[in-house]
Parts: C-alpha cells; structure tokens; sequence
C-alpha cells in the first residue's frame, strides 16, 4: 500500500493491536456509482463519515484535502479516513462542482448512480468511479482515526497489498458488466477493502504517529491498554492497571503518562465517555443502560461523570441524535 503522507516501514503486529483490531467495522452510510466524461471536477464536502472512492475505468487527478494532487486510475482505491473535503479532476484548470448537486438516480436503497456526459465523446473515454461516504465504527479505537493520514491509497501498478487485489478486481468487472445485484455486491467489496486498507497501515507501523500507537506497540503497556478496551466497565484502579503491567504504581503511572500524554484514570474516564456518547448518539441506548454496561452503580453517578468529560448530560447527547 502506498502512503504518501506517512512513510510506511515494514513491522509485526503486536498482539495487543491485533486484539482492538478485531473490534473495527465499518458502515456503509451512502454509495454512488459516478460515470463522467472529461473535462469535469468533482467537490465533496467535508464529512463526519470517511470517503472511498474506486476507479474501475480510465483516469482522473484527486486533489486531497490539505491540496496535493495525485493521479488515480484504472483499479486504484482511495480512502479518507477523516473525512476532509477534496475533489476529483479530470485534469488541471477545471471547474469544480459540488458533488450533491449532480442529479443522482437511485438504484436500489442507499445505492444510486450520477452520469455527466458528453454526448458525442466515446463512451471508452469516460472515467467510471465508485463512490462511497462510510462510518468507521472503531468504537474505542476512536483515537486511531485522528492519526491517520489524510489519504491512504492503493494503487494498482505498485503490486502492493496482494491481499487486496482480487477484491479490487472483482469491483471492477461488477463496475464494467452491469450485471444483476452489482450496486449491492460493490458495496459490500468496497466496506471489506476499506478495512484491509486500515488493518495493512496498523501492520505496517501506522506511518509516523506515535503516543498512542506507540504505548499499543509497547508489549507491557499495550497489555494494560487492551484490558481497558476490552472490558471499560471494570472498576479500574491503578493498581490494577500496575498489575497488568507488571510494574509498581509509580512506574506504571510514570510510563503511561509519557506514552499517552494523560493519567492512567484520566485515560479510562476518557474512553467510557466516548463509548458513552457513541451508545447514546448512534445506537439509542438508554441512558440507564450506558450507565449499566459502564459500569456506574446508579444513573445520576454516570450523568455526573458524563458531564464532568463531555460538558453536557447524557440526555442532551441523545436528544441531539
């Protein structure tokens, strides 16, 4: 996999990395099968979601959101994990038009197909790219999107992720054939590829982010780190956490502070809260049982907490679903 934004250097996957792993999933929130021909520039918008984008044909120039300009072609895939506004071109001094405001043709739920052509150009010439807004349900892995590049892209003349070349390829011939059922299978092709793209840059060493990533890869602290995102409802103390380690208090605390940048508690406060808010916001919950499967012994404990982290009630946050 090519990673422009963060030189990527070969490393095992420690074990503790490879737990939290196995937590990640991803949701497709919309797709769009896009059809253009030259010349044309495509905007879209800054997302709360990570947008992938697959070229099953032809040959277009992406425009990533901090303005770098890499060409993308025939069975490349680009993923941007955080969601930052960016465009696709058909070449230099093109204007740009909002994606939303192309007229979208709905295939089937969720899945619809936008078409800006020229009439009297061949049809050979036109750039075919699948497109899709997905949620990157990481849950206590939150922390790995904020240090991710802007783009990682899999590019197909570098041979590079083997793994994932057959189900780029097999996106491709459901994007040409327009056969039966594609639309659906493409957007299950495209959640499986977008995860491979994310686990191949955690295997690889996560580019240049460190803190986090680093305690993770710290085989003692990354011990202690996997416990808490395993079981964030456990009465943690530190010295339980110490004991994870392996360690006294004093180094436990010492370590996890330099690693991490926050107190061990501080650190679990943290993660019940964002879990917290993605249960009441995402998946309804009652409050009551947030407060349960954190491990809170009454609700007003939990609101109180919630508060403290977050700054306002946890009925707010539901509310504002």
């Amino acid at each position: 996999m090519l990673d422009r934004s963060s030189g990527i250097q070969q490393s095992p996957l420690p074990d503790p990395v490879s737990e939290l792993l196995m937590g990640m999933r991803l949701r497709g929130a919309s797709y769009s099968r896009l059809r253009f021909s030259a010349p044309f520039g495509i905007g879209f918008a800054e997302a709360r979601e990570a947008w992938f984008h697959f070229v099953a044909h032809g040959a277009a120039v992406l425009r990533t959101p901090s303005g770098e300009r890499m060409p993308i072609s025939c069975g490349d895939a680009v993923l941007l994990p955080r969601g930052g506004a960016h465009a696709i071109v058909s070449g230099p001094g093109v204007d740009i038009r909002p994606f939303d405001s192309y007229e979208a043709v709905p295939l089937c739920p969720g899945i619809c197909r936008v078409d800006a052509l020229e009439e009297q150009q061949c049809r050979s010439r036109d750039v075919l790219i699948f497109t899709a807004r997905m949620q990157l349900e990481l849950d206590t892995l939150h922390p790995l999107i904020e240090l991710m590049p802007e783009f990682l892209l899999v590019s197909a003349p570098t041979g590079q992720q083997p793994e994932v070349r057959p189900l780029l390829d097999a996106m491709e011939r459901e994007m040409t054939g327009d056969r039966a059922g594609s639309a659906s299978i493409l957007a299950r092709l495209a959640e499986v590829v977008a995860v491979s793209v994310i686990r191949t840059w955690v295997e690889c060493g996560c580019g240049d982010a460190t803190g986090w990533v680093a305690a993770l890869r710290d085989a003692r602290l990354g011990r202690v780190l996997a416990a808490l995102h395993r079981d964030p409802g456990r009465n943690w103390t530190l010295v339980d956490m110490a004991a994870t380690m392996g360690s006294s208090r004093s180094v436990f605390a010492e370590r996890f502070a330099a690693a991490t940048g926050t107190t061990p508690l501080r650190y679990v406060a943290a993660l019940r809260m964002r879990l917290a808010a993605q249960w009441l916001t995402r998946d309804r919950l009652p409050v009551e049982e947030v407060a349960h499967r954190l491990g809170y012994q009454s609700q007003a404990a939990f609101s109180r907490a919630y508060k403290r982290v977050v700054g306002t009630p946890p009925g707010q946050a539901r509310k504002a679903r």
